[in-house]
């Protein structure tokens, strides 16, 4: 006959008996920094600039902006990430950065009324005037002389005399390995029920024509298009604006598939 085999005891099971042994964590990642919003400082621009990389690696704005020099791959992506490091300076220094997730899974970054985050004074504090000789001569043009003059006069445009009056959300993205937990839809609720406290508008410019749907949800409508045309395939960027609401409306805490929204400079 065969003699019965008698499992192993891991070290973590075994104890003296009748005492209880400690409960280990499942994980060392406070649970809270899956469901609490921070505010991002400008200590962590590395950081949040490099997350931000990510999240943004496949927008079409970000493609279009790089890819008219014929950029070795490895030197677009440097590019890439600077001028999301230097993006996010600019909006830490005039705006609001918001984040969720343990490793900056989904970033906000906004200004507030009266803000804004191309003045002469935040270009020069948060580098992005280092752009103007780092980057090749075509992104050059797509950037400052193409992008920064059309987002700037589309708004004056669209929000008229609410200019000064409205917040602005200047990027939403969230990486690729933590889109669909909510995290985005959390970042925007709460700046919505802000700006519904407040009776202020909200503009935002989308260059993803898949995340359109998306922001409908939150209560935003197209007002305007630019048409970025440098390219042999124009880049279309979606202007919207969601007006305040007298009640909150009910989104989706799940993401699209491309839940990021459009770099800016």
């Amino acid at each position: 006959m065969h003699q019965q085999q008698q499992q192993p005891q891991s070290r973590a099971s075994q104890g003296r008996p009748g005492v209880a042994q400690p409960t280990q964590p499942q994980s060392l990642i406070p649970s809270a920094w899956h469901t609490t919003i921070r505010h991002v400082s400008l200590k962590e621009r590395d950081a949040a600039g490099l997350a931000l990389a990510y999240s943004f690696a496949a927008d079409p704005l970000s493609v279009y902006l790089l890819s008219g020099d014929k950029l070795e791959p490895e030197q677009a992506w440097k590019l890439h990430v600077r001028i999301m490091a230097y993006t996010f300076a600019a909006y830490r220094l005039e705006g609001i950065v918001t984040a969720l997730g343990p490793d900056y899974d989904a970033i906000a970054m906004w200004t507030p009324p009266g803000k804004f985050m191309d003045g002469c004074w935040t270009t020069l504090r948060s580098g992005t005037w280092r752009l103007a000789y780092q980057l090749p001569s075509e992104a050059r043009r797509r950037f400052f002389d193409e992008l920064v003059p059309a987002l700037h006069n589309t708004r004056e445009r669209v929000m008229g005399s609410r200019n000064n009056d409205c917040y602005y959300l200047g990027y939403i993205g969230t990486k690729p390995s933590a889109r669909g937990k909510g995290y985005a839809s959390k970042l925007i609720q709460s700046m919505t029920d802000k700006a519904d406290a407040e009776n202020r508008p909200i503009y935002l410019e989308s260059s993803a024509q898949s995340n359109i749907g998306y922001y409908t949800k939150f209560g935003f409508r197209i007002k305007d298009q630019i048409e970025l045309k440098r390219a042999a395939t124009p880049v279309l960027l979606y202007c919207m604006v969601r007006e305040p609401q007298g009640g909150q409306l009910q989104a989706s805490s799940t993401e699209s598939s491309n839940d990021v929204d459009k770099p800016e400079a």
